[in-house]
């Protein structure tokens, strides 16, 4: 009996299809009729009386033959009927080859009172639901039924262009059995169909990650119905409009790949070049991954004269893309240097002037014809590719910055493709990000050292999913050399992740474990360290040029890069955010990079000067040696985890109070935002756990106040810290008595968006 009800409902449903189609097909025939007669009439108006009579006996014979077509045409349907009855409701299998649109699946409807119409609810009658059968849902009344339908099938249905595919729980047959999961050929459960390639489909999430497939690969187009592709989204980013693709967040699947999370990585770079366009002006500046060209013109339209901008990519359609994204900033697109043809509308006022080059061709290739000032890498993975080709052009004093998004190989969990990218040799440790910036700037010093020139980093970050690097570069093989001497090996010990850098020099040291501070290898057996790398052993930030950027960040709104550049400000420096100041220590206007003094000033050498002596100049040596000696002291590298060295059974003292005492302890600090539990200091691993042992509380006291562990009284004395700067790092000693110090600690907490990760 079941088996029957569900063919009935079935042939029900058949049925209601068949008698929509042979609605459309008689008014296609009305249609064509019409436009017969009219052909008709035409005819008679212009022709004579015989032939008027002859029309007369075609259109009686094509009266008779439409009547004869239209018997066949329903003896065929009722054929049809008898021998498939569920045919469509099996699969809604139709003619996909057929050039005009077909009737989609009675499951997928735009408003649910479309669904209730084809319900046909009345309140005299009970009628029974469309998608389901008989056994499951019973004939009802029309508010019940009502219910049903609003409640099971329209509120789990999964949206696409204005239209609802509805749970279905007819007796449907797979169209496409091995899409998803392991789908029986014979009978399905509850199902979707698909409005685009009409595949069946059981779970909701798989319908919607089924149709986000369809989108990424651009087919919008329903094979069932009429919907037009979308047009390209606009984008607004730092007062610049970008169209996008609908599957722009897909970089394999997409010609112009557009990252609205890397917006933080774009305007630490937009600061990074306003900082050099205030040194020289006007400065040739190329993107060399355009994609949709966002970056470039966020630089042509806020820096406007100071900068030429070209914008480059290798496809075709990229570079329409960006030629429309120009058009709509009301810019001129400059499309061949040579000629000096321009190509486009752009709009009235000051922004006439604004123009950008496109070009079309590999980034390798126009690195190589052209000379820059500035530029910009950001290829879909490794940078290593173009390495060469961007420093054997690139202006002396100039600037090369990279994002390489290859963290699978630099956080080492490819440990082979790190090898055979980088030539390092790398394993997962607690400061891997770091890791990964020295590995990057190592491949970077090596490439710029091939072309006899040297390089300052000036800034190196570890953003979500990416590795930001930017350089200043300095020619001549003194200063190659100098930057190639800074690439090191690094020994780590697996057991404590306690490291040092392998001491220069060619002679093979008989056993290279006792550079390490700690003792693991005495006390455990077998080989306990490794050695990583080459690697970058220079510092990762120039305060300077942090500085300026951060002014710069200010001048232009850039809100959220002010804090991360807060953060690197103080990380340079190894202080902490309290300590933070807007001006330097020291002058501000004197800022060293890459040996070379940016905007000079004298002010505080001139109180030097001894009148009438010959010693005055000596005397100004000595300040500018002491200032730079000062403001060079380079940061520690790497830094500990915390949560990686805290002790089992004791609670940790809050980060920021811990700093205050490794600071109290004579030893610089300050976080990192490579980790937001990370600290960096130049204090041994052992002093490290020593100052946490010392301020952690042990777990079962609850609810007790951080602070020192109690010690017996004759112990409790009022010594007070020594000062820092009488106070050794070889000798740290701590005393027991810092009970007045827990209060005065200040709780300022660090800047949420520094600990990018």
């Amino acid at each position: 009996m079941a088996a029957a009800e569900a063919a009935e409902a079935a042939e029900a449903a058949e049925a209601a299809l068949q008698r929509r189609q042979g609605d459309e097909e008689e008014k296609e025939e009305k249609e064509k009729n019409e436009n017969h007669n009219e052909n008709q009439n035409h005819n008679h108006n212009h022709g004579g009386s015989g032939d008027t009579a002859a029309l007369s006996e075609d259109g009686v014979a094509d009266s008779d033959k439409q009547k004869s077509n239209n018997e066949s045409e329903l003896e065929t349907e009722e054929k049809g009927t008898e021998e498939e009855p569920t045919r469509e409701s099996d699969g809604n299998i139709l003619d996909v080859s057929s050039d005009y649109p077909r009737d989609k699946h009675i499951s997928i409807q735009r408003h649910l009172a479309d669904l209730e119409k084809l319900a046909d609810l009345r309140e005299d009658e009970k009628k029974p639901c469309p998608l389901c059968p008989e056994e499951k849902f019973k004939a009802c009344n029309s508010h019940k039924l009502h219910r049903h339908l609003q409640n099971l099938h329209w509120k789990i249905s999964v949206e696409f262009k204005g239209y609802r595919m509805c749970i279905c729980h007819l007796s449907c047959r797979p169209v496409k059995p091995n899409l998803v999961g392991d789908q029986t050929l014979s009978k399905m459960g509850a199902h979707y169909h698909c409005i685009i390639c009409s595949a069946t489909i059981t779970r909701r999430t798989d319908m919607i990650g089924h149709i986000n497939r369809h989108v990424n690969k651009g087919e919008t187009e329903s094979r069932f119905i009429t919907v037009r592709a979308p047009t390209n989204e606009v984008i607004k980013e730092s007062a610049t409009d970008v169209q996008v693709l609908p599957n722009h967040s897909t970089p394999q699947k997409t010609d112009s790949y557009f990252n609205p999370k890397m917006k933080l990585n774009r305007q630490l770079i937009f600061c990074a070049l306003a900082v050099l366009a205030e040194e020289r002006k006007p400065i040739e500046c190329l993107d060399a991954f355009g994609a949709t060209g966002i970056m470039g013109l966020q630089w042509a339209k806020h820096l406007r004269s100071s900068v030429k901008v070209t914008i480059n990519d290798c496809n075709e359609n990229s570079v329409k893309i960006i030629k429309e994204n120009c058009h709509l900033n009301k810019m001129k697109v400059k499309l061949d240097t040579k000629e000096g043809d321009s190509d486009g509308t752009v709009g009235e006022g000051e922004e006439n002037t604004d123009t950008v080059e496109v070009t079309k061709m590999d980034a390798n290739v126009i690195m190589h014809l052209r000379s820059f000032d500035f530029i910009h890498l950001d290829p879909f993975g490794t940078c290593v590719n173009y390495l060469d080709s961007a420093f054997r052009n690139v202006r002396n004093l100039g600037i090369v910055s990279l994002t390489s998004t290859d963290t699978g190989s630099l956080y080492a969990k490819a440990q082979h493709v790190a090898l055979r990218h980088y030539g390092c040799s790398i394993v997962r440790t607690e400061y891997y990000k770091e890791l990964a910036a020295r590995i990057v700037i190592a491949a970077v010093t090596r490439a710029a050292a091939r072309c006899n020139k040297g390089i300052e980093v000036l800034l190196a970050v570890a953003l979500e999913h990416s590795v930001l690097v930017v350089v200043r570069v300095l020619r001549g093989p003194s200063t190659a050399d100098n930057s190639a001497k800074k690439i090191q090996y690094l020994i780590h010990c697996q057991w404590c992740e306690e490291r040092i850098f392998q001491k220069e020099g060619n002679m093979v040291e008989e056993n290279p474990y006792q550079q390490l501070p700690c003792d693991c290898h005495g006390s455990m057996p077998g080989r306990t360290a490794v050695v990583l790398g080459p690697l970058w052993s220079g510092s990762l930030f120039n305060t300077g040029f942090l500085r300026r950027m951060l002014l710069e960040a200010g001048q232009y709104g850039l809100d959220e890069a002010q804090p991360l550049l807060k953060a690197l400000v103080c990380e340079a420096e190894c202080t902490t955010l309290k300590h933070f100041s807007t001006h330097g220590p020291g002058d501000e206007n004197k800022q060293e990079e890459c040996g070379v003094y940016i905007k000079t000033s004298n002010t505080s050498a001139e109180s030097y000067v001894v009148p009438g002596k010959r010693k005055g100049e000596e005397v100004i040596r000595g300040a500018a040696k002491r200032q730079r000696a000062e403001h060079s002291a380079e940061h520690p590298a790497f830094y500990y985890n915390m949560h990686r060295h805290s002790i089992r059974g004791m609670n940790m003292p809050k980060l920021n109070k811990f700093l205050n005492y490794l600071s109290e302890a004579g030893y610089r600090v300050s976080r990192t935002h490579f980790d937001p539990m990370g600290v960096r200091t130049n204090a041994p691993l052992a002093q490290f756990k020593t100052v946490l042992l010392k301020y952690s509380t042990p777990t079962y006291t609850g609810g007790q106040a951080e602070g020192p562990v109690h010690l017996p009284g004759d112990l409790q004395g009022g010594e007070g810290v020594p000062a820092a700067a009488d106070t050794k790092e070889e000798d740290a000693e701590f005393p027991d008595d810092k009970s007045g110090v827990v209060d005065a600690v200040s709780t300022q907490s660090y800047p949420t968006d520094c600990a990018a990760d």
